[in-house]
């Protein structure tokens, strides 16, 4: 009894704080080092109990108590010992262990038990009075807290962060050459999505993850190279870097390139959408590259292409519809995808002097907030 208080009530520096206590169960509930210890710890004591009053149900009980005991008082005082339910199994194992041995002890000694009958009935009684006790505590008085969900979550972020390090270092390398060192990587949040971005001696780079969907590139080199591609090699080379890096993007979409810059060290924007239905899909992905095939940098948005309702709003249609909206002639028109109050929908974006007018397209309904982003270049 002195060697169990000694252990489990001296201070110490658990981690929890007062009123907490571990709910956790490991997988290695009874092959930790830590159960077995307590396992050791309460097995004595029972086994001396039962040779001492030859009571091995009412022993095992008294000592389930006492873990019971120990384990509230460990979180509702601030000596610095953690409350756990795993101590707790393992203690009172311990004890149903050292009792065991206890009785089989007397049993080969040939030493009759003391009121078996009677034994059973208080051991019993104890165990179920100290387990609804205990339990009652734990609910109205201690914090719940899993140490183990806890930690393993705190591995996955590990493994995770290491993963998309990996992940986004090895594109980076990919895109801007081997020799490529990564200076250091930033996490954020967009959208509910988790971005990568990684600044290297060569640019930056970001990606989403775990979908591995990389999102933008832009390189510290901006200045256009003075090679001799013209419009087609530049759309091969461009071809070629979609097809490795965006194979998704590029399948059935359209190639469209458009100069920027004048002279030698000029460079080309080349866009790819897709479309279904004359309707263009929100997958994005537009590559800025020089006349030597050198990528300076990119933009994506890998999205499938969403089912819509059929186009009932004919182009004229939607023009008089955003004339009769705004009172200006209409300037331009878009048929695109456009996610309106969460759902993917045909819109007809139409501009009508510095105002943008979007019409649902299957409905003629005016939108009145799309949330629509700048129609893209091309």
């Amino acid at each position: 009894m002195a060697g169990i208080a000694a252990v489990t009530l001296l201070p110490g520096d658990a981690g929890l704080r007062a009123g907490q206590c571990d709910t956790g169960m490991p997988t290695h509930l009874f092959t930790s080092e830590s159960s077995l210890l307590n396992i050791a710890l309460f097995a004595p004591g029972a086994l001396l109990a039962v040779l001492l009053f030859r009571r091995p149900v009412t022993a095992a009980a008294g000592f389930g108590c006492l873990s019971g005991t120990i384990e509230v008082v460990q979180s509702f005082t601030d000596l610095g010992r953690s409350c756990s339910v795993t101590d707790l199994v393992a203690n009172v194992t311990g004890a149903a262990l050292g009792s065991l041995a206890g009785a089989l002890w007397l049993y080969r000694q040939r030493q009759p038990l003391r009121r078996p009958m009677r034994d059973v009935v208080w051991g019993v009684s104890v165990a179920a009075v100290s387990a609804v006790a205990v339990a009652a505590v734990f609910h109205y008085r201690i914090d719940s807290v899993d140490v183990v969900a806890m930690d393993d979550q705190k591995r996955d972020i590990v493994n995770t962060a290491e993963q998309a390090d990996e992940w986004i270092t090895e594109a980076a390398k990919g895109i801007y050459g081997s020799d490529t060192q990564v200076s250091g990587t930033a996490v954020e949040t967009v959208d509910g999505r988790v971005m990568i971005t990684a600044e290297t001696s060569r640019g930056s780079i970001s990606g989403l993850w775990p979908e591995k969907d990389l999102v933008k590139a832009w390189s510290s080199n901006t200045r256009g190279d003075e090679g001799s591609f013209g419009e087609e090699q530049v759309a091969d080379a461009a071809d070629t870097f979609a097809r490795k890096w965006f194979p998704d993007n590029v399948a059935e979409s359209k190639q469209q390139i458009r100069s920027i810059g004048d002279g030698a060290t000029r460079a080309y924007i080349v866009n790819y959408r897709r479309y279904a239905d004359d309707v263009m899909m929100p997958m994005r992905l537009d590559i800025t590259i020089t006349t030597t095939g050198r990528v300076i940098g990119f933009t994506a948005r890998s999205i499938d292409d969403p089912n819509l309702p059929p186009v009932v709003v004919s182009e004229g249609e939607a023009r008089k519809l955003a004339e009769k909206q705004t009172g200006l002639s209409s300037d331009s028109t878009l048929l695109l995808a456009q996610l309106v109050e969460g759902r993917w929908r045909p819109v007809w974006l139409v501009g009508s002097g510095d105002e943008d007018v979007v019409i649902d397209a299957a409905t003629g309904e005016v939108v009145a907030d799309a949330g629509h982003s700048p129609p893209p270049a091309g």
